[in-house]
């Protein structure tokens, strides 16, 4: 399947006939120590079906209870949103068949979410290069229940297509989930995948900002569904939609929503109608296929859940937790930006190595702005990209980055000894400071030898020596290097230039 292509239309083409609309609806996974309606552990990566019980297992006779702190979380989702929160709201069964949903139907809200009419300014780059903001209408944020996981053996794309067998692992199903729905997204035109990408990446900040998810796309544990339709231009409309799910990089999600377009564009053009149906997204090649036909919410049959009571949250309690809500996101940004002087393009880089948080912790741990900057997206993201893994899982702390730019600023290693002591520290030999000793990095500032390889150096160079007594001072530079060479970096480079210069002229 993966391999399948269908008629495109040029995006510029498609923009030129069509107008589209987004919707996006973003799955949260609480980070939640148990399950939404019983006590089951969350921890991810644990051994299939080993974190189950009758309740989450829908076995007969067992009743769920609410978890309190994924409804706490939804309110303080909900407010960062800007959203109502419902007096009065309760939970519903949503039927539909899931081989890995144990109980044939999933425990959510339909009518009566616990947050609405919401909204999120996004800011995205615009045609002069300067900030342009987007406002996105969020529709609702709800509470539910995660399904369980299938792994298709066999075959070569770990689909159910051409699969030998499948296996269930439950350990996921009954997580407490938080889903965020917008309103259809309308205006953007050709912008229309970078708005997306723009949502769902604040939204990412905006929850780990929060505390109530680590937002690991990777992991799953925020996955946007992207919603797609186009419209005849200026008709103000709405066309059918797709739904592509699980779309889990902020790259797939712009990619996703540019290839939509240029295949609903492709069908539409060609006099065809468009399939309301949810698609799969396939990273490798970078196009969709067919899932299957999406069902309107009639087709679910809900109906309230018999075995749960309503959640009423008190105004009191929604007020309290209004009060422990961060600083947003954006707004804090632009003020550590205007802190630390960084350029826009400085910034954008930070955000997108994901290194934002290192470099304040950095800085709070004292290292200068670009210092604390310029080790995280070099030296570090150098060393995280050759182990493959994310630059927050590096076994070394803002703090030992501070010491190692204060080791610089004292003079007691240089940038390039520098780089050995990230090395050391890395390898687990001990703090910043252990490492110089134990490595012996410490530079040299020792006059005697020092004086004795800068005399090496111009017994060796005798034609930069005299390049230097006949005033051209420029060509220090080759002795210094000598000298550096000779001490296998551990000199004090400045003071090797000065008694250089005290020598020749």
């Amino acid at each position: 399947m993966t391999g399948t292509t269908e008629s495109l239309t040029p995006y510029d083409e498609a923009l030129a006939a069509y107008d589209p609309a987004l919707g996006l609806e973003v799955h949260v996974e609480l980070n939640t120590a148990s399950k939404m309606f019983c006590g089951c552990p969350t921890e991810f990566g644990a051994e299939p079906n080993t974190q189950v019980c009758p309740t989450c297992l829908g076995l007969p006779g067992a009743m769920p209870a609410v978890n309190r702190r994924a409804v706490e979380s939804a309110i303080r989702i909900g407010l960062a949103l800007n959203c109502d929160i419902a007096e009065w709201c309760r939970f519903a069964r949503k039927n539909y068949f899931y081989p890995d949903m144990p109980k044939n139907f999933q425990t959510s809200q339909y009518d009566e979410p616990i947050a609405f009419d919401g909204w999120m300014d996004v800011t995205i780059e615009g045609e002069d290069g300067e900030p342009e903001s987007f406002r996105v209408e969020v529709e609702r944020a709800h509470m539910e229940e995660d399904t369980g996981k299938s792994l298709h053996v066999g075959g070569a794309t770990g689909r159910i297509h051409g699969a030998d067998h499948s296996l269930v692992d439950y350990n996921r199903a009954g997580i407490p989930l938080i889903e965020i729905v917008t309103r259809p997204i309308m205006g953007a035109g050709e912008r229309a995948p970078e708005v997306a990408k723009a949502y769902v990446a604040q939204l990412r900040d905006l929850i780990v900002a929060l505390g109530v998810s680590d937002a690991r796309m990777d992991q799953g544990s925020i996955r946007a569904d992207v919603n797609l339709s186009l419209a005849p231009k200026g008709s103000g409309g709405l066309g059918t939609r797709t739904e592509t799910k699980n779309v889990n990089s902020l790259r797939s999600v712009e990619r996703a929503v540019r290839y939509e377009v240029r295949r609903h564009a492709a069908i539409l053009s060609g006099g065809g109608s468009i399939l309301q149906e949810t698609r799969h997204w396939h990273e490798d090649t970078g196009i969709t296929t067919s899932g299957r036909e999406k069902s309107d919410a009639e087709d679910y049959r809900y109906f309230p859940e018999p075995d749960l009571v309503p959640v009423a949250p008190s105004r009191e309690w929604v007020e309290e937790l209004r009060a422990t809500l961060p600083e947003n996101p954006t707004a804090r940004r632009a003020r550590l930006q205007a802190e630390w002087g960084f350029s826009d393009l400085d910034m954008r880089d930070t955000i997108g190595a994901g290194a934002l948080g290192l470099v304040e912790e950095t800085i709070a741990a004292g290292a200068p702005p670009q210092a604390a900057r310029k080790w995280w997206l070099g030296e570090l993201a150098r060393r995280a990209n050759e182990d493959g893994v994310e630059l927050p899982d590096l076994p070394i702390t803002p703090g030992e980055v501070a010491r190692i730019q204060a080791l610089v600023d004292e003079k007691t290693v240089n940038d390039k000894l520098a780089r050995q002591v990230f090395e050391g520290v890395l390898a687990g030999e001990g703090t910043p400071d252990e490492v110089v000793e134990k490595r012996g990095l410490a530079v040299v500032s020792d006059d005697g030898a020092l004086a004795t390889a800068v005399d090496n150096a111009i017994a060796a160079n005798p034609d930069v020596a005299d390049k230097i007594r006949d005033g051209k001072v420029a060509a220090a530079g080759a002795l210094i290097g000598a000298v550096m060479k000779e001490m296998r970096g551990q000199a004090d480079a400045g003071r090797v230039r000065e008694l250089i210069l005290e020598r020749l002229t």
